[in-house]
């Protein structure tokens, strides 16, 4: 189908009015081709793949299009073709970061928001077999050939996985009696405990000795 030049028209007009702050302005180097994130999901580890694409959206200023804060206009409206190409971008951004088997089964939905619903409500699923194998690969953790900084690496992946699993692990709520700050340093040492019993036997004195610190200092 040929393009309609009023409406493309209409669309640069509206364009060239929006500031760069507007969620409705788009970048001369944006396009529905463009891959914001390095990662393609492929329907295992959602939660890390999600954070992603979120950081990537916030920073384009499009989050609004999959959260529903960015209404559509009416059809009527000046802005009603540049909602449509900034929300059918913002689709097109999500489908190029999803597998070809997954990308192909969504090909299908109306807008961003129904897209980013529908990978919530197939993958954002919280259940015990999904944190079963994460905490348990953090109970058989253990040093053995790596070096200090790449156990450490390994099992502070590990803690923010089973994080962003875990949302009952994630208090939101304001706390003046200082049980939020008490909670905070009881997980950090449990923690730092679970770090230290990884470690290899050639780090027993320091270990000892680390323990018997009061109050334990933090993991760094």
């Amino acid at each position: 189908m040929a393009p309609n030049p009023v409406e493309n028209q209409n669309q640069n007009q509206t364009q060239e009015t929006l500031d760069s702050t507007n969620p409705l302005y788009v970048h001369p180097s944006e396009n529905t081709g463009l891959s914001i994130i390095p990662a393609t999901f492929d329907g295992t580890g959602y939660r890390s793949w999600r954070r992603g694409v979120l950081r990537a959206l916030s920073e384009k200023n499009k989050i609004g299009f999959i959260n529903g804060e960015i209404q559509k206009p009416d059809v009527d409206s000046s802005t009603f073709a540049q909602w449509e190409r900034c929300d059918d971008m913002v689709t097109s951004w999500i489908l190029n970061s999803l597998s070809k088997d997954l990308s192909d089964s969504l090909q299908y939905v109306n807008n961003a928001k129904e897209l980013w619903e529908e990978l919530e409500d197939r993958y954002d699923q919280e259940n015990g077999a999904k944190l079963y194998p994460h905490q348990q690969e953090i109970n058989d953790l253990e040093q053995g050939s790596m070096d200090i900084t790449g156990y450490y690496t390994k099992i502070r992946k590990l803690w923010e996985e089973l994080n962003t699993l875990d949302s009952s692990s994630q208090c939101t709520c304001l706390c003046n009696c200082g049980g939020k700050n008490k909670k905070h340093k009881a997980e950090q040492d449990r923690k730092l405990i679970q770090f230290l019993m990884g470690l290899n036997e050639v780090y027993t004195v320091a270990r000892g000795s680390i323990l018997m610190m009061t109050p334990l200092p933090t993991i760094a």
